[in-house]
């Protein structure tokens, strides 16, 4: 799997103009959509493992923020592998450098975040404005990849929310299968809209950020926001607890 996902994505991302794009993701501060992004091939290996995760998705709903289902790192390490190869693919991981300039880390492994899938799947599935702010000591940069959407949703982001010279630029977007959007989580602030009846769109998320240090307690603090909202208790801290000791 890992010789895989390493030849189809080195040959996609051999094609990309890495200069132009590095330009646009900061000239928007740092955010970029990337069309076509994933290679037909390994979209479908994602594809074909969705139906193997499917009873790993954990369902939650904070009232008048959220509602929709996840699957954690864990999960889809013991179920579909693939999902950590791409995470961990070294071509990736050196276009997110070149496009941000840092020198982003891989997130430890008792992180349930560092990887998971986002799926809404029943009517008013969402999740309101916010930012991925995270709490970690480094900058957290979010990766979005679209997989399946058959829905009305939209990706709506803020561009410039947090600048004080440009006015703020709102979007509206569409996260088609293949599609990879990427973008610095404490600037851009945004939302996914509603889905209706009888719609599904799933979406993987990868994270990286520039330095892995957490508080003890800020650590709880993380994992709780992801029992609640996110995995459950039960996946978070049984599995995080295990990772630590592993």
């Amino acid at each position: 799997m890992e010789a895989f996902v390493t030849d189809t994505l080195t040959d996609a991302l051999a094609a990309l103009d890495v200069p132009a794009l590095t330009q646009l993701f900061r000239n928007q501060d740092e955010f970029i959509v990337v069309e076509g992004f994933l290679p037909q091939p390994l979209l479908d290996a994602c594809l074909n493992a969705l139906d193997t995760v499917a009873p790993a998705i954990n369902r939650n709903y904070i009232p008048w923020h959220k509602k929709g289902g996840s699957v954690s790192r864990f999960d889809l390490d013991r179920l579909a592998p693939v999902f950590g190869k791409l995470y961990r693919n070294t071509a990736l991981v050196e276009l997110l450098r070149t496009l941000t300039g840092q020198d982003l880390e891989y997130c430890p492994p008792n992180d349930p975040h560092t990887y998971a899938l986002y799926c809404y799947t029943e009517p008013g599935d969402h999740i309101g404005f916010h930012y991925d702010t995270s709490y970690y000591r480094g900058t957290r940069y979010t990766v979005l990849l679209g997989l399946v959407d058959e829905s009305s949703c939209r990706l709506e982001c803020e561009l410039y929310r947090t600048r004080s010279d440009r006015a703020t630029e709102s979007l509206s977007l569409r996260l088609a299968p293949g599609t990879l959007v990427a973008f610095n989580g404490d600037k851009l602030r945004h939302r996914i809209t509603p889905a209706g009846a009888n719609e599904r769109r799933i979406a993987l998320t990868l994270e990286y950020v520039t330095d892995v240090a957490m508080h003890p307690l800020l650590r709880f603090v993380s994992n709780m926001k992801d029992s609640i909202a996110y995995f459950g208790f039960r996946q978070v801290f049984a599995r995080s607890g295990k990772r630590a000791a592993d």
